[in-house]
């Protein structure tokens, strides 16, 4: 085989997985195109009690860390602002609308140490459960930058009313 020979395979072989990867890409759009990020501001008066920066890592179905959920907004990794307040977590993500989860749509809270491709020291990642449909759960996962993932995740626990964990 000549250098062009394998140099014509080797690109051929680049544009089979690139295409594979879109097409991978463009159904899981599709199959999560209903769902819908809680987008808005949070109610007026409402009180930042904490205020954390963080890694945005993935959105997933609850329970299956590497099922990630194409959700307009919360797609892919971004720095983020989480900010506990008294009428639940408002979550910032660089270059994404404001998200407000009112407490009443988390289910739970806890640590993690894998979600998608990120895997960090034992419980380094907080996952947030919470209510994307009436039926459905997603977990969504953070890293936090300057405070402990069991700071974060504490904070966020106190938005959880008894009676209302999944």
């Amino acid at each position: 085989m000549t250098r062009e020979g394998a140099v014509a395979i080797l690109i051929a072989a680049a544009v089979v997985i690139l295409g594979a990867l879109a097409i991978g890409w463009w159904l899981r759009t599709r199959r999560d195109r209903g769902l819908r990020a809680p987008f808005g501001e949070p109610p007026v008066g409402a009180v930042a009690q904490h205020w954390f920066p963080a890694l945005y890592v993935a959105t997933t179905r609850h329970d299956e860390p590497l099922e990630r959920l194409a959700i307009k907004g919360l797609a892919f990794r971004a720095k983020a602002e989480l900010i506990v307040a008294d009428s639940g977590l408002v979550i910032d993500l660089a270059g994404q609308p404001r998200i407000h989860l009112p407490a009443e749509r988390i289910a739970s809270v806890g640590q993690s140490t894998v979600a998608i491709d990120r895997v960090v020291e034992k419980h380094g990642l907080v996952r947030v459960t919470w209510r994307l449909e009436d039926t459905m759960l997603a977990d969504s996962y953070f890293r936090p930058q300057d405070a402990s993932a069991r700071a974060l995740a504490d904070a966020i626990a106190t938005l959880i009313t008894t009676g209302t964990d999944a």
